[in-house]
């Protein structure tokens, strides 16, 4: 895995996990695009709408004195300038966990500057809490 991918995924997760609106949309790129699925209902959707998402669930954290319980499972390096990886996020309120969490494929790449952007997304929205949990790596089908 390339290090500064390392590096900036650490600071990708710190800004989610610290509600802070203004760096997210630093670290999201204007072109980027993204497909969330929740309950079968598919929304396609941009950088604007996403910055709203974003805005929506920070302000509901913070209102609920939540903290942010985000997983990395996996991070596939896919070419030279890009990476997916794969968090499943919920929230723990008043020390419980939500009984659901929504699971990411997001897809960063590096641009010309040498900064690594958010590009793309596909979630999947309000999954069983269990089944983020219950992850099988290198599962062959006969």
């Amino acid at each position: 895995m390339d290090k500064s991918f390392a590096v900036f995924l650490d600071i990708y997760l710190d800004v989610w996990r610290a509600s802070s609106l203004k760096d997210m949309k630093n670290l999201i790129s204007q072109d980027y695009e993204a497909r969330e699925i929740t309950g079968g209902d598919i929304v396609d959707f941009g950088y604007e709408e996403s910055v709203y998402g974003w805005e929506h669930g920070f302000n509901f954290a913070k209102e609920n004195n939540a903290q942010w319980n985000i997983n990395v499972i996996s991070i596939l390096p896919i070419r030279e300038s890009e990476t997916i990886a794969i968090l499943s996020a919920t929230m723990v309120i008043q020390g419980k966990s939500l009984d659901t969490a929504n699971l990411f494929f997001q897809t960063f790449q590096k641009n010309s500057l040498n900064d690594w952007k958010l590009v793309r997304s596909y979630i999947e929205a309000g999954i069983p809490n269990v089944s983020t949990n219950s992850v099988l790596f290198n599962f062959k089908v006969r």
